[in-house]
């Protein structure tokens, strides 16, 4: 169980790519081509929906934006794989 443990140890300094999903779309690309600085591209996903958080690709939970002072921050809402929380706050 030791020897278990030290590799998992040596993976937690490894880089990984985290990304937050705000939506998607597709489009033609004439009008990729066509966008502007005030375009406006409408995406798959409503405001009060969560985000998708990726690493290396891969869904691993989702969240919402929170700002703190002058930056964007995320705050994890839910692990992939687990049920959302409810919404009434109780167990059943």
């Amino acid at each position: 169980m030791t020897i278990h443990t030290r590799g998992f140890d040596l993976l937690r300094e490894v880089d990984v790519r985290l990304s937050v999903e705000l939506g998607r779309t597709d489009m033609k690309l004439k009008d990729v081509l066509a966008l502007g600085e005030e375009s406006v591209v409408m995406l798959d996903r409503l405001t009060d929906e969560l985000l998708d958080v990726h690493v290396n690709g891969k869904l691993i939970a989702r969240g919402e934006i929170v700002a703190q002072g002058n930056r964007f921050g995320l705050r994890i809402v839910e692990l992939a794989g687990t049920p959302a929380p409810s919404a009434e706050g109780g167990a059943a």
